[in-house]
């Protein structure tokens, strides 16, 4: 990434809220993401499927309609996805959303976005049959019209997978272009796309153990971490947080579970590996009494650092 296109402000460390929307009705999501938003966190995170992978039986609200819900309904908290499955729009289409959002948001929109990751949802819904590496490189092409798109002059692209002739997104975003979050750590096809154009490199926590080694390979981006957490209220409730985080969560990989003193310790740890944002996706789904106690008692240990 070209450092004059970097247009995120210099930030002390922050805290973001992966929040999968399933398996919860709204009243439950604006509670949460109002607990994050009173609390100080930096932003909310939603998911992008047609149908929650492994779940297709639960509800899921749309993400890019549930993002705009609640950025009516908030002042302060950023919001995005991890990730937007590029497949689903065109880039012309995306730029025009992402665009309006922002505006309509005050700048509180981030785009987070990645070549797809579920296969068989792709082939469910009759949305594509390309192998990874042709979606990676169709990923590529979007992020070059977007970042075309956001200047609001008029564009013309000729590319392998899209064609736009004297085309024009009005309005365009507040600060000339929105952040750019991509996330997944494979060495091949993703990560070149980050050095070439994210102003964030979302690392997956199942890749958290690889961060020193991969960080190299994200350019100039700057590192956000996702990580599940099992934060123990009390002492004497260590044992039994530890043991029901390692039951939902144990096999994702980066998880860390403990007393907020000992998350503190981990997550001090990333940072000085170069982490500025975690994405935190916490493994009793986030309750707002989990949240407060995150933003009271970890937060702070973790910025003084």
């Amino acid at each position: 990434m070209d450092t004059d296109r970097a247009s995120t402000v210099k930030m002390s460390v922050a805290f973001g809220l992966f929040l999968p929307q399933m398996r919860m009705d709204l009243g439950t999501i604006e509670g949460r993401v109002g607990a994050a938003e009173q609390s100080g966190y930096h932003s909310v995170w939603l998911m992008d499927h047609l149908a929650p992978p492994a779940a297709a039986e639960h509800d899921s609200f749309d993400g890019w309609t549930l993002a705009t819900h609640l950025l009516a309904r908030t002042s302060a908290i950023h919001l995005g996805h991890l990730v937007l499955a590029d497949p689903f729009r065109h880039p012309a289409v995306l730029a025009k959303m992402a665009a309006t959002l922002d505006v309509l948001s005050g700048g509180r929109f981030e785009l987070g976005i990645g070549w797809g990751s579920v296969p068989q949802e792709l082939l469910t819904y009759g949305v594509t049959e390309a192998r990874p590496a042709e979606r990676a490189a169709r990923l590529g092409e979007t992020l070059e019209v977007l970042d075309l798109l956001f200047s609001g002059e008029h564009v013309t692209y000729h590319g392998r997978f899209h064609h736009l002739d004297d085309a024009v997104c009005r309005p365009r975003p507040l600060s000339g272009r929105i952040p750019i979050h991509i996330g997944g750590a494979g060495p091949k096809l993703t990560m070149p796309l980050v050095a070439r154009h994210a102003d964030w490199w979302n690392c997956p926590c199942y890749a958290a153990d690889q961060l020193e080694e991969l960080r190299p390979l994200a350019g100039g981006a700057r590192v956000s971490l996702q990580r599940p957490i099992g934060l123990a209220r009390t002492s004497a409730a260590r044992e039994e947080t530890i043991a029901v985080a390692t039951r939902r969560f144990g096999n994702w990989g980066g998880l860390v579970a403990g007393t907020p003193d000992e998350v503190v310790a981990t997550l001090r740890a990333d940072v000085a590996a170069g982490v500025e944002l975690f994405v935190i996706q916490f493994t009793d789904f986030g309750p707002e009494e989990t949240l407060r106690l995150f933003a009271e008692e970890v937060i702070p240990g973790v910025r003084a650092a």
